[in-house]
């Protein structure tokens, strides 16, 4: 299955999840731990979808979500720094979810430039996921976000 580019935006308009999960790790030199994803989540009758999302970005899992939902989640800072960030810089979204991508995109930066690992880093990073998702509790205590 080929989806247009325009197609992608259109649904992950009405579907797609800009996530920034921040979860305590003592390990970490901050002792936090930033965790971006991108989701997009389907019944598991149009599973065949999130298939073709991972096929399109040549990164991602499809995996069980919960129930018969399953998710097309892409993780990891070189996926999204070389895979997601550029398709939706080119082909922007048109609802409200671009400035969740807009803020998704500057945590990214920040992590590609190491500021995640400085407590003025990961600070400026609370406030921006803090102000993602229409500022739910989840997106700011690193859970997943409810589905």
């Amino acid at each position: 299955m080929n989806l247009d580019p325009q197609w992608i935006v259109g649904f992950v308009d009405g579907e797609g999840c800009f996530f920034v999960g921040i979860n305590r790790q003592p390990t970490m030199k901050v002792g936090f731990q930033i965790l971006p994803e991108f989701v997009v989540v389907q019944h598991v009758r149009d599973v065949q979808l999130l298939h073709a999302f991972k096929a399109k970005f040549g990164c991602g899992s499809v995996v069980r979500n919960h129930g018969d939902r399953w998710a097309y989640r892409a993780r990891g800072q070189a996926n999204l720094m070389n895979k997601i960030l550029p398709f939706f810089e080119k082909h922007k979204l048109k609802s409200r979810k671009r400035q969740e991508f807009e803020s998704f995109r500057r945590v990214i930066l920040m992590i590609e430039d190491k500021k995640h690992l400085t407590l003025e880093g990961l600070e400026e990073i609370r406030i921006i996921v803090g102000q993602m998702n229409n500022a739910r509790p989840w997106s700011v205590g690193g859970l997943c976000p409810p589905s």
